[in-house]
């Protein structure tokens, strides 16, 4: 593939594209499939039967949710500051029963995607009047250099969705260690990570019979059509999902079925594809009690403690500054 280099992009979206798309192998960052579209298909996701993350992170919410509000609260109350916030369904459920319990306390939802964010903000504002939302629009990575400005009160930084898991374990590292940096010693990182299981329950979660997966990992092709004038076509790739065992690791591909030539015309690009070649598009890394204690222990972190769905397919942990000095550099 020839292609005249770009040096200058009109939005972060189309550098990263050309970026994966010029690289070998091709692969294409999973945080742009969440445009209006991609919203309301991982909604979708999140309610079919083969999903078991939400149900049991929403088990534990509702089975454990006095522990956990005990354990937020502090002297003065305390502000949680959601990263990657979606609708806010699981949430909810916290927010209920702080807000019933009269719980001194302030939500910030942080979510990419400015649309889920203003629908989060209109059903709290039906369901729970009562609650102070503050809702903020970015990424994980620039919302966390404005975290340590939160530091009158405790704060409680609150990752739900297991969606730490679309790191690499390097980049999650990178990920807890700015967590860290921004935390005071009372402050708390309240975090789910989904477990190590049966390689086909991992395997049927991101492969559904439905299509609504495949549709959701095509949605990125279909917004680079839109915002890129692009002509891709979405008959033409495969939807595939791997999971490898030993290291935890869901892989989501789109496999080209055909030899093919893409037309991007704002990236003036020409993408090649041979039959079968793919490109990357999402990881949905899984783990146990072993790789988040190490994860956690690099970053300058301590797990103080856990809560566990019945059939252990999942945790959310809560994670305080670790007192043995900063993280490994």
């Amino acid at each position: 593939m020839k292609s005249t280099p770009m040096t200058e992009f009109d939005t972060a979206f189309a550098e990263d594209t050309f970026k994966g798309l010029i690289n070998f192998p091709k692969y294409l960052l999973s945080k742009y499939i969440y445009n209006e579209k991609g919203d309301k298909l991982f909604q979708k996701i999140m309610e079919m039967p083969e999903y078991y993350l939400t149900n049991c992170e929403k088990e534990i919410l509702e089975e454990h949710t006095a522990a956990i509000a005990d354990s937020f609260n502090g002297p003065q109350g305390f502000d949680i500051i959601e990263l990657g916030a979606g609708d806010g369904k699981k949430t909810k459920i916290l927010l209920r029963h702080l807000a019933e319990k009269k719980y001194n306390f302030t939500y910030q939802p942080v979510d990419i995607s400015q649309h889920v964010l203003d629908e989060l903000e209109e059903t709290l504002a039906k369901e729970m009047p009562q609650v102070e939302v503050k809702t903020q629009q970015g990424t994980y990575f620039k919302t966390l250099e404005r975290l340590a400005d939160y530091n009158t009160r405790k704060k409680i930084i609150m990752v739900l969705g297991s969606n730490i898991g679309n790191l690499l374990h390097k980049d999650a590292i990178n990920f807890l260690k700015n967590i860290q940096n921004s935390m005071s010693a009372d402050d708390m990182l309240f975090m789910g990570f989904d477990q190590k299981k049966h390689p086909q329950k991992i395997l049927n979660a991101y492969n559904d019979p439905a299509g609504i997966t495949e549709a959701f990992n095509k949605n990125h092709l279909e917004r680079i059509n839109i915002e890129l004038e692009a002509d891709f076509d979405t008959k033409n790739f495969l939807h595939w999902e791997s999971y490898n065992p030993e290291t935890g690791t869901a892989k989501s591909f789109l496999v080209s079925k055909i030899a093919q030539k893409v037309n991007i015309k704002k990236l003036d690009l020409k993408v090649s594809f041979e039959a079968w070649e793919t490109i990357h598009t999402e990881i949905s890394q899984k783990y146990d009690d072993a790789v988040v204690d190490w994860l956690a222990s690099e970053a300058g972190l301590a797990i103080e403690n856990s809560f566990s769905d019945g059939e252990n397919y999942y945790k959310n942990y809560v994670f305080r500054k670790s007192n043995q000095g900063n993280p490994k550099a």
